[in-house]
């Protein structure tokens, strides 16, 4: 059997090798650093159904929100936009009062993705590389408190914001998920691997104390890890519906509370609905749009080999 390496220039793809063109069946292709295996028919097929299926809900938003409510109803539906789109999206905004709720969704979404970053990778850093008493006994407690469902808390937890005059505010929804089990969980199994103990040990060695090495070592380390989690958390915090709208208000509203007034009535638009769920998704394109490219060269900079 006859084994070929192929050279190590990184812009040789592996198609153009020798080896590669050879017609034994028992020849096997082994690539070198920097070398990419190129996707066949199948890959392109599957990709391009997975993507028609991620972006098809949004279309089909797009095409009942520039339509009217008769028009979305019918049998079959319309495929393509109408000329609606814009008169919708401002009987939406006006309706649902859209403007201050994307304002307090910011906030509130905002706030606890800083938060959760901050604490989270804290606490991970000190689960993952730091010694001291009862470490694993922490650990345990806070992975078993995403086994408890969150309706469980919710009588008591309403109650403690009453109590303390947090009801209605922004402030009732922000502060009780500041820090999240899964956060210290995901944090915690990245540095786990990510951060030698060489790293720190060397910066002891230099003087540091636990904050420089933190600033200097750890968070530069669990940047890429501090990208991934912050958009899952800003995403789950923005969709957020169920706590939100029991601990605000009518007057007080994030952007899905307000989008549930819309189809509050008895006979609600769908026309609007849809609208008003189109102006919600906005902001979250625009988001990963910005961050997006960031999150991927972060992940692949910060890979590490085991």
């Amino acid at each position: 059997m006859t084994t070929t390496s192929l050279t190590s220039d990184p812009g040789l793809a592996p198609s153009s090798s020798p080896a590669h063109s050879g017609t034994g069946r028992g020849r096997r292709l082994r690539l070198g650093a920097g070398q990419h295996l190129k996707g066949g028919p199948f890959t392109y097929v599957s990709l391009i159904i997975v993507g028609l299926g991620s972006v098809l809900p949004l279309y089909w938003t797009l095409v009942a929100a520039s339509h009217d409510q008769q028009r979305v109803l019918d049998n079959p539906p319309p495929l393509v936009p109408g000329g609606r789109l814009w008169s919708n999206l401002q009987a939406a905004w006006a309706q649902a009062h859209l403007g201050k709720a994307i304002v307090n969704t910011a906030v509130v979404a905002g706030c606890i993705t800083v938060a959760t970053l901050f604490f989270c990778t804290l606490a991970g850093y000190a689960f993952a590389k730091m010694r001291f008493r009862g470490r694993g006994f922490l650990m345990t407690a806070v992975i078993a408190t995403l086994t408890i469902p969150p309706q469980l808390s919710v009588v008591p937890l309403f109650m403690m914001m009453s109590n303390i005059g947090w009801g209605g505010k922004l402030e009732s929804v922000i502060f009780p998920t500041l820090v999240g089990a899964f956060g210290v969980f995901f944090m915690r199994q990245y540095l786990l691997e990510a951060l030698p103990y060489e790293l720190i040990e060397a910066a002891k060695v230099d003087g540091a104390n636990n904050f420089r090495i933190v600033r200097s070592v750890v968070l530069p380390v669990a940047r890429p890890a501090m990208m991934v989690l912050g958009m899952l958390t800003f995403v789950q915090a923005w969709n957020d519906f169920f706590w939100p709208f029991l601990a605000l208000n009518q007057e007080n509203p994030t952007i899905q509370v307000a989008l549930g007034q819309l189809s509050a009535s008895y006979t609600p638009d769908q026309s609007i609905v849809m609208a008003g769920a189109l102006i919600s998704t906005l902001p979250l394109l625009l988001v990963f749009v910005i961050f997006g490219k960031q999150i991927v060269g972060g992940i692949m900079a910060g890979a590490v080999k085991g």
